[in-house]
């Protein structure tokens, strides 16, 4: 079967996409950590959360109404690109006396103008697909597959390439990584076909114009457990991006295993994380159609608690380092099970025209308000059992994990009700 030109492009626009992600997601902790910012990692991380409440809203009206989807990618991956550049060139002059008020500042402002690209990647994806004939609900997927791919690639570079004797994930060289890439994304979406701007309407309210009727969802009491619960649940999602690296870094302090390959190649072991992600993605329509969409969201839950726990259990030596290749595996079902079939239970069940908006409070629920409460709370955690702690213990920090993780499993299966079951799926 002959693959179309646009399908191509497509591929690369998501490869690059996320491979500017890739490039620190994981590693960053790592590296704040040993520049001495370890109790600043959570602050990090949440801003990450933060500006995902807003900046995807505001950055998606420009799209529809002002300028160009494929403009405001370009527009939005050059100012991340150049803050991000600013952030790795300041740690780079500033050397062992690196701030955190002019790191995170900078930082700061690239992932604002980062995280809306996500988004606006896809609407772009979606467009050039629409305009070549083909189906995005059916064509898509595959493409957007080669976005994880470029991910890891990215991870790996970041673990494998030594400069100036360091490897990048112990460097500020991530961060100039990340924003390279950025500028590269930059010029190359305005390559992608011209997107539609529907101006304003007149009679359009304030609640349509900025997509805020999604929440009379609320109303629905089985609508808000879901969105409660995936706001409890969004609170997982950044922690081990923030924390996995530092805490397998945290092991090179003993000699005898600062030399095992989950110490010194870590950014490596944690991509099992996301090469799972990626196979996990091909079960869902199965268990979906096997189990239904409430055990779905259940499994993913459940496997949070089994993806904090292996890491409390683990060790980088044999056999210990079994439970952390455990622990990154049932990452994908954990990551994948619950954001793809939480999406599709909003597309079933939600009136057609607050879809988008309603797909929009979901991510809000997630990657906004439960990823920056999860983040800042995790960080508390973290700095109790860790940083603070007469007795440092990163295994404790991680069974807490488990057991909130846990916890909200439990309450979930006992509150949520099967759409199916109800009869309420569409």
């Amino acid at each position: 079967m002959k693959i179309k030109p646009i399908t191509l492009k497509l591929i690369l626009m998501n490869f690059l996409e996320f491979a500017v992600w890739g490039a620190y997601l994981t590693s960053l902790g790592r590296y704040l950590g040993q520049i001495g910012l370890g109790p600043q990692i959570k602050w990090f991380f949440a801003m990450q959360g933060i500006v995902s409440i807003f900046m995807p809203t505001l950055m998606g009206i420009v799209a529809d109404k002002k300028m160009e989807a494929q403009k405001v990618l370009s527009l939005c991956h050059g100012l991340a690109g150049v803050f991000m550049i600013g952030a790795g060139l300041y740690c780079m002059s500033a050397g062992d006396a690196v701030a955190f008020a002019p790191l995170f500042i900078l930082y700061s402002l690239s992932v604002a103008f980062f995280m809306p690209t996500i988004a606006i990647a896809n609407a772009v994806a979606y467009n050039a697909l629409a305009n070549e004939g083909m189906d995005p609900v059916k064509d898509f997927p595959p493409i957007r597959v080669f976005g994880t791919v470029g991910f890891i690639c990215s991870m790996l570079l970041t673990n494998f390439l030594v400069i100036g004797g360091k490897s990048m994930q112990d460097s500020y060289t991530q961060l100039l990584s990340s924003g390279i890439l950025s500028l590269i994304l930059c010029g190359y979406a305005l390559t992608m076909p011209a997107c539609p701007v529907n101006k304003s309407k007149g009679d359009e309210s304030f609640a349509e114009a900025f997509g805020l009727k999604a929440f009379s969802l609320f109303k629905d009491s089985q609508f808000a457990i879901f969105f409660i619960f995936s706001m409890l649940l969004g609170a997982s999602l950044q922690i081990t991006n923030g924390y996995a690296n530092t805490f397998l870094g945290s092991f090179a302090s003993d000699p005898a295993l600062a030399d095992t390959f989950a110490v010194k190649n870590s950014n490596a072991l944690i991509s099992i994380s996301q090469i799972s992600e990626t196979l996990c993605i091909l079960l869902i329509p199965y268990c979906m159609k096997k189990f239904g969409i409430k055990k779905v969201m259940l499994i993913a839950m459940f496997a949070w608690v089994f993806r904090f726990g292996f890491f409390g259990l683990g060790s980088p030596d044999f056999p210990g380092v079994l439970l952390f290749i455990l622990s990154c595996i049932v990452y994908g079902v954990a990551f994948d099970f619950f954001n793809i079939s939480g999406s599709l239970y909003v597309e079933q069940n939600v009136p057609t025209d607050i879809r988008s908006s309603a797909q929009g409070l979901f991510m809000l629920m997630t990657n906004g308000l439960g990823a920056t409460i999860g983040t800042l709370a995790a960080g508390a955690v973290v700095d109790a059992t860790v940083y603070n702690a007469a007795n440092p213990s990163w295994a404790k920090a991680w069974f807490i994990f488990a057991a909130y993780a846990l916890v909200v499993g439990i309450l979930f299966m006992i509150l949520f009700k099967d759409p199916q079951k109800e009869g309420k799926a569409a």
